[in-house]
């Protein structure tokens, strides 16, 4: 009887960070989807201006754990922190924070995935035959152009980009160095956008957040993509002239 309490058991108290993790992404979904806005930065700006001049290392502490705080928990306003970050610090060291903020959260997630179902994944894909095999194989031996090309497309949503690797038996240092350099390029992009929100919020307008792809700031992440991409086509290559 102990005995299968305990193996019952076990299963749940793995997955139970992931399953807090989304109980409450759906809930700071629900609640906070009308509050982490332009608008609330907006009509609090003064407010949190004077609250960094009177406590700016307070400040950059509270801002960095709000942060890490919404990336773990997939909550809504991930773009709108990243925008404050710039608002309240500048584009460096606001870049620097928000950086910080965003890998430390998604540590957390790879972490919880990685506890509650990454071991069994890993095994299924260990043992699997065919095409799956040949893709885990191909992740495995370009790890690193694979990490910080997830990174680095904007069209790879940053949760799939944290899950993924806790699967694939990613270690923990390459998820955390490939994540913290390949969020900069954007980083820096939108926390730029919100440097500059002083002059938007002057002139009662809203930052262009598609920005990033416009060409001048498109093209040289496409560039990085390539040169993330080019160790796999080099090995392909390679592979073929060894036939």
């Amino acid at each position: 009887m102990t005995e299968m309490t305990q193996t019952s058991a076990g299963p749940i108290a793995r997955r139970l960070p992931l399953i807090v993790i989304v109980i409450v992404a759906l809930t700071g979904a629900y609640f906070l989807r009308d509050i982490l806005t332009f608008e609330t930065l907006r009509d609090n700006r003064e407010a949190l201006i004077a609250f960094r001049d009177a406590n700016y290392l307070l400040t950059v502490t509270a801002f960095i754990l709000a942060y890490v705080v919404i990336v773990a928990f997939s909550l809504p306003g991930a773009t709108i922190a990243t925008l404050t970050g710039g608002f309240l610090f500048a584009t460096f060291p606001g870049a620097l924070f928000n950086i910080t903020g965003a890998t430390l959260g998604a540590i957390g997630i790879f972490l919880a995935a990685r506890w509650g179902f990454g071991e069994q994944l890993a095994k299924r894909l260990e043992g699997a035959d065919g095409m799956v095999r040949k893709i885990k194989d191909g992740i495995d031996e370009n790890q690193w152009s694979m990490l910080f090309l997830i990174r680095l497309v904007p069209a790879v949503p940053f949760f799939l980009a944290n899950l993924i690797p806790s699967f694939l038996e990613v270690p923990l240092y390459r998820f955390a160095v490939s994540t913290f350099f390949g969020i900069m390029p954007g980083a820096i992009v939108y926390t730029s956008v919100g440097a500059g929100l002083g002059e938007v919020f002057a002139r009662g307008e809203t930052p262009n957040l598609g920005i990033i792809f416009e060409p001048q700031i498109l093209l040289p992440i496409l560039g990085l993509c390539a040169l993330a991409v080019l160790p796999i086509i080099m090995k392909a290559v390679r592979g073929r002239k060894g036939l």
